[in-house]
């Protein structure tokens, strides 16, 4: 069977490396370059050479799989379309006219954004959105998300994405319904609005869940990770299945089918 030949942009960060890692044990892909923008002294990754984004770099790959920063997505994009090269982009963060570029990039080649790559998460986004317009606005709705201490931000990307499937929904944008935002609190209310509760301890590698409830009873949509690996996973099987598309942006709810 012929393997797939993938490049790894951001090869020395935590989901560079853990796609790596992945891969090795995956017999129906091949890395056949990885680039970073920085570096530094490691020089090589087992047999091969860490390069910067270039033609060079990514001739020979079929599709790129790119967790970086915008700035440098954008830039592997550039690269992309004149090879006319497939883009897996798991980067978050993008600003409006940074969206609106890699959307017309995608008319030229295939493209697949995600800010979560778990095939779980996704289904329960749409469950989310399903649950939401099913039972309408007599139902109040909280988001609960639990992360490792390391983390910062809060409530998380997965969070608010969660939030917006719930919003849309109800036909209204998260902006419009986004509640309030607590930060390690045990007690925590339903609103009138999308209310958000975040937990950092230990080292947890993600538990969400989305609640409704009319004060006769509680819906609990829980997805519970308990391994990165999960991510990459995604992130590869996204790949494999854009091998075959035309050009077109594309998502995860795409590669699920729902």
């Amino acid at each position: 069977m012929k393997k797939l030949k993938v490049s790894i942009t951001g090869c020395l960060g935590r989901m560079g490396t853990q796609l790596i890692k992945t891969i090795k044990k995956n017999k129906q892909i091949q890395i056949v370059s990885v680039t970073e923008g920085k570096i530094g002294e490691k020089r090589k990754i087992g047999n091969l050479k860490i390069q910067k984004n270039s033609i060079n770099a990514f001739k020979n790959t079929s599709v790129i799989i790119d967790f970086t920063t915008p700035n440098c997505t954008i830039e592997v994009l550039k690269i992309a379309k004149r090879l006319r090269k497939k883009v897996v982009i798991g980067t978050t963060g993008f600003g409006l006219k940074q969206e609106k570029y890699i959307k017309n990039i995608s008319k030229f080649i295939p493209v697949l954004k995600a800010g979560n790559m778990s095939l779980g998460i996704n289904v329960l986004i749409y469950l989310a959105e399903l649950t939401s317009k099913s039972l309408g606005s007599k139902y109040l709705i909280k988001i609960m998300e639990e992360h490792h201490k390391h983390k910062k931000d809060y409530p998380s990307g997965t969070a608010l994405m969660l939030g917006e499937g719930a919003a849309k929904g109800r036909g209204k944008s998260l902006k419009k319904i986004m509640g309030k935002k607590s930060l390690n609190k045990n007690n925590f209310p339903f609103g009138k609005k999308i209310n958000f509760s975040s937990k950092r301890k230990g080292e947890i590698v993600g538990n969400h869940s989305v609640l409704f409830s009319n004060n006769m009873e509680v819906i609990n949509l829980t997805h519970n990770a308990y391994d990165r690996s999960l991510y990459s996973e995604g992130a590869l099987h996204a790949a494999q299945w854009l091998t075959k598309k035309r050009p077109g942006y594309y998502s995860m709810r795409d590669v699920l089918n729902i």
